[in-house]
């Protein structure tokens, strides 16, 4: 029986360890996916050994499975269900009996990061601005990011800007990139009169986040981004980081203790903003990606709050170059409801 990267989802057995212990390609025992890098369970020992050692036999917990799912997002293959990934891992740990008992996480699991940063937030938004008294372990907080570096292979090549046309007025493809300095609002990443850059992954993506009415007719321009660029990606934090690349237990229970933390700043850029209260309710978002692009990124990654679409903030304009420009008409805005 051999297994591959597919059956984990985690990018550090993917990119890292599976390809070094590999010995052949082929189809996985497990999830059936052809032509991948194999290895055997047991190969894959260690690794696993020292991640369950963060969580404590408990009655009333789940099984190493659930909490491998739900922590760190693993098995997230369609045919890894727990049956097989209790399978799977029981193979791995040479130990069926194991993956049958309930556990829960350990104390070193816990960190106070989320609620720090739930301070600091209303602090920002509602009683000091620019010298908030709220503490932050920001050294920590630029670690953590280090782990969200978005891979080039999974940056799209061509990326998408939308303009509502105003009246009669036409625009050119040089007219399609951030607004001036004086003219730069508050967005969700980028404070009043600091530009950036907001491109969407898809044509809809960059429409809707303009907001148009039908009837109004919209511009939208495709660019390509300058190569290699570093920049965050907080679409799915649970999924970027891995624990496999950590060789402390210590380490690795304290990342569990803040992917919570990193969701929530996820959230921040993805959460639906009322244009009434943007001015107050961006705050948080944009001291977030302040923070990211003093530590030297360029950019940040995150999921669109209007449609199935990824939005990329690039905090240097110059870094989207325009390459065509085309003129839509909208026919219908679609309107979804919760009741109250």
């Amino acid at each position: 029986m051999m297994c591959c990267a597919n059956c984990f989802g985690d990018r550090g057995l993917k990119k890292e360890i599976i390809p070094l212990r590999s010995t052949q390609r082929g189809t996985c025992s497990y999830c059936t996916t052809e032509n991948k890098e194999l290895v055997e369970p047991n190969h894959l020992s260690e690794y696993f050994e020292l991640l369950i050692s963060i969580y404590r036999p408990d009655p009333d917990g789940k099984t190493l499975v659930e909490l491998l799912k739900e922590d760190w997002s693993l098995f997230d293959h369609p045919k890894m269900d727990n049956a097989h990934a209790k399978e799977l891992l029981g193979d791995i740990l040479d130990d069926g009996e194991l993956v049958r008992k309930n556990f829960i996480p350990s104390e070193l699991c816990h960190t106070d990061r989320l609620d720090s940063w739930e301070e600091l937030r209303k602090e920002l938004m509602h009683q000091n601005r620019f010298f908030p008294a709220t503490k932050m372990d920001l050294d920590r907080f630029e670690e953590l990011l280090s782990r969200l570096i978005a891979d080039q292979d999974e940056i799209f090549d061509v990326w998408f800007r939308a303009r509502i046309q105003q009246g009669d007025d036409t625009y050119e493809i040089s007219e399609m990139g951030a607004p001036p300095q004086r003219m730069a609002s508050h967005g969700r990443a980028n404070p009043a009169g600091i530009p950036y850059l907001y491109l969407g992954s898809k044509i809809h993506t960059a429409i809707s986040e303009v907001r148009p009415h039908p009837g109004e007719k919209v511009w939208v321009a495709d660019f390509n981004i300058v190569s290699n660029l570093k920049i965050v990606d907080l679409r799915d934090p649970r999924k970027l980081v891995s624990p496999f690349l950590l060789t402390d237990d210590n380490e690795i229970a304290l990342l569990r203790g803040d992917i919570g933390f990193l969701e929530k700043l996820g959230n921040e850029l993805t959460t639906p903003v009322l244009p009434t209260a943007a001015a107050i309710d961006y705050i948080p978002s944009q001291y977030l990606c302040e923070f990211i692009k003093k530590c030297g990124y360029k950019g940040v990654i995150y999921n669109s709050s209007v449609s199935d679409g990824v939005n990329l903030a690039l905090f240097n304009p110059l870094d989207g170059k325009p390459k065509s420009l085309r003129r839509y008409s909208i026919s219908n805005v679609s309107v979804e409801f919760d009741g109250v």
